[in-house]
């Protein structure tokens, strides 16, 4: 059996799941997208080729086997987009609870029934309908859940919107000890640049106190502020709407000193290594271009 547990972002990871990008399905019509940043490489003619993700997922695999990390991987659906496993399901302390995620979506989340198999059916836990809620928008802080959100009246309209206040509800429901702070998300349907699709599009924990931030991807400027205060400015290393845009807060921490990154955030890669991190640096430049990045392609399970 899995003993499941995650407190945080960044104690050493013992076993996750990370996505595949094995049949992936041909590249979605324009209207098929579920994000402004794969609609614009789909209209550019940009948009990913499979050997190119299967290869960058395979150098992120390696990372995880190099450090001792169990790694399990969902079936693979036939024509299936099956490369964001954070989206189907995330893990809070003892508990996984099942995404309520955007309907066609559903058989992502049947990929992965033969790792639930390892976990005790009642630390399963499957949010009623009006639950809107994806793991990218879900980060376990020590004694805190940080949720990213859009309360906004046209929720309904935005695609790009996957958590509802329905969903902090749930959360803070189902674990009445944590501090839950949620945060209000900048979203677009047109504009890569002026979208978080989820808290961490904009927002990361690093090492045990310091926090990547972008100013740019919260709704509120007291919620950033509140973020800043407690890392401490001296903590944070802040990001520009462009670097938000190409992901640079979706990194992945396998331990308190070690993390992934993508090989093209220098600037992120230099700051990271003066502050005395082990960066892993692997190609997932081709990932990126569907909204979605390291964070992204992990469903983390069991971290010291």
């Amino acid at each position: 059996m899995l003993q499941l547990n995650i407190r945080d972002e960044t104690s050493r990871l013992k076993a996750v799941v990370l996505g595949t990008a094995q049949s992936s399905g041909p590249v979605p019509k324009p209207e098929e997208a579920y994000d402004p940043k794969s609609l614009e490489h789909i209209l550019a003619g940009t948009y990913p080729a499979e050997p190119d993700m299967i290869k960058e997922m395979t150098a992120f695999k390696n990372v995880f086997i190099k450090h001792g990390v169990q790694v399990f991987r969902p079936e693979v659906i036939e024509n299936c987009n099956q490369i964001f496993s954070r989206d189907i399901a995330f893990v809070i302390e003892n508990k996984l609870i099942k995404a309520n995620i955007l309907p066609n979506r559903e058989e992502e989340f049947e990929a992965i029934l033969h790792v639930l198999e390892y976990i005790a059916p009642e630390n399963i836990l499957y949010p009623p309908e009006k639950v809107h809620i994806e793991g990218g928008d879900v980060m376990p802080w020590d004694d805190y859940v940080f949720i990213g959100t859009y309360t906004g009246h046209d929720y309904p309209d935005y695609i790009t919107a996957r958590t509802n206040w329905e969903g902090v509800e749930y959360i803070t429901e189902m674990f009445p000890h944590k501090k839950i702070k949620s945060f209000e998300l900048r979203k677009s349907l047109s504009d890569p640049k002026r979208n978080a699709l989820h808290l961490d599009c904009c927002f990361q924990p690093v090492g045990r106190d310091k926090a990547i931030l972008c100013k740019e991807g919260f709704l509120i400027e007291e919620e950033y502020n509140w973020l800043v205060d407690y890392f401490g400015k001296q903590n944070i290393f802040d990001i520009t709407t462009d670097e938000m845009y190409m992901m640079c807060s979706n990194v992945f921490s396998i331990s308190p000193k070690v993390v992934v990154t993508e090989k093209n955030f220098s600037r992120l890669n230099n700051w990271l290594r003066e502050q005395g991190f082990t960066v892993e640096e692997i190609p997932y430049a081709e990932v990126s271009k569907q909204g979605g990045l390291l964070r992204c392609s992990t469903l983390p399970l069991v971290r010291e």
